[in-house]
């Protein structure tokens, strides 16, 4: 990960020093349950003391190219042989990395399902701020009705509430596995299997061929890329709002922040724009996790170089975007003045209300009446001359309850953010 995107707490977890670290996590669990099921002697004690020693595992490794070797070497040697001989027993070096992999992906969601809760809430609380301010809602890219802008905020609360569920849901489902070469048991048994993902709080995954199925890692990226959609969405919405000529929304501009080297005027969206680009490079990664189920009979590792980037960099760029997109939402300012023109003067769209309301009433067809009202509509430079226009064609527009949009849209406004707070349980 470059550091401008860098994300410590993320980056912390797929260090090389923290990787050898999970790496025990699983060694211990497993000479627990070995000794448990009284598979070995009492050794477990030795290794107390024996920690982490990179240089001393690039030293080794330079002679044995096998990374998990190199590190069970720079263990063993810190303890007396009649232990040290039962590191690493029975098991095959799958066991041991896919085993830890699954630790550190579970370790970043975490975080990440920490930064979505973030952004989630930092909409929810903008959405609310918004509730009563009414807006043109766009459909085709034009006009179409009149809503409340807290409704934009609240399609994204929706959408990362779903995300979440979604990654949630996989977190708990995080499989490792400690059967041996080609997944058969030599040496190893599934009780001790059972016990070694026990104690690591990981389910046994049903059937490893040596590796944890690649599709498990597929699933993930697909997950990563929704994520990364529901983020660029929001991107988008923003963008198309701050432009010059809508200027309903303004990003946070700071004192002393510049949005151009040549033209002092310029207010650009760029937190919205870097997400944008971003999320682009997460939905990449999923192409290549597809490509990495695609593994020869029981196993191979042609997967392994792809994952030691991808899935470090997926992580650290969504909580990465997760966070600008919380704080980019926080600080942006909407421009009421502008949104609360542009419903008044453009009255007309709310014709389908007015359509609707005058129906009941009408002495003539559905399509007599819509075209009445698309003509007046088409005509008129204003709100005044909207109705006037309604007038002259015979409609009793006197008779309905036109005072605000706030009058004609408050109580569907307030049963959808009623729903919308019951159904994901916001507060």
């Amino acid at each position: 990960m470059i550091p401008r995107y860098e994300v410590s707490e993320i980056s912390s977890i797929w260090t090389e020093d923290k990787k050898f670290s999970y790496f025990m996590q699983v060694e211990m669990a497993l000479l627990n349950a070995l000794e448990d099921t009284k598979m070995i002697p009492k050794v477990s004690d030795k290794f107390q003391k024996a920690g982490i020693n990179l240089p001393r595992i690039h030293e080794i490794e330079a002679t044995v190219h096998h990374d998990v070797i190199a590190f069970c070497s720079s263990i063993t040697e810190q303890v007396e042989a009649s232990a040290g001989k039962f590191f690493h027993y029975g098991c095959t070096s799958s066991d041991v990395i896919d085993t830890a992999l699954s630790l550190q992906i579970r370790d970043s969601l975490e975080i990440e399902i920490k930064s979505l809760r973030e952004l989630q809430d930092a909409l929810w609380q903008k959405a609310l701020g918004a509730k009563h301010l009414y807006t043109l809602g766009r459909s085709h890219g034009m006009f179409a009705e009149p809503m409340s802008f807290g409704f934009k905020f609240l399609s994204y609360v929706s959408e990362f509430s779903r995300r979440l569920e979604d990654l949630e849901n996989f977190k708990n489902t995080l499989t490792g596995q400690m059967s041996g070469a080609v997944g058969n048991y030599t040496i190893l048994t599934p009780e001790v299997e059972a016990k070694v993902l026990k104690a690591l709080n990981l389910k046994v995954e049903p059937l490893s061929t040596q590796v944890i199925p690649r599709d498990r890692h597929a699933t993930l990226a697909a997950l990563q890329a929704g994520v990364a959609d529901a983020l660029e969405r929001l991107a988008i919405e923003i963008r198309h709002l701050h432009r010059s000529d809508v200027n309903e929304v303004i990003e946070g501009f700071k004192p002393g922040q510049k949005g151009s080297s040549t033209m002092p005027h310029k207010k650009n969206p760029i937190a919205s724009e870097n997400i944008s680009g971003l999320a682009r490079v997460i939905r990449s990664h999923e192409i290549i996790a597809r490509e990495n189920t695609l593994l020869w009979h029981e196993r191979d590792i042609s997967h392994s170089s792809a994952e030691r980037m991808w899935l470090p960099d997926s992580f650290g760029l969504t909580v990465y975007a997760l966070r600008r997109a919380a704080k980019m939402i926080r600080d942006l300012h909407l421009n009421e003045e502008k949104i609360t023109f542009r419903v008044q003067n453009e009255f007309a769209t709310a014709s389908s209300y007015i359509l609707h309301k005058l129906l009941p009433t009408y002495n003539g067809t559905r399509e007599e009446l819509y075209a009445h009202i698309q003509a007046a509509s088409f005509e008129a430079k204003s709100r005044d001359e909207f109705i006037k226009g309604l007038e002259s064609r015979g409609l009793a527009i006197k008779s309905l309850p036109l005072h605000s949009v706030k009058d004609m849209y408050e109580a569907q406004t307030e049963a959808v953010f009623k729903r919308i707070k019951e159904t994901y349980k916001l507060t």
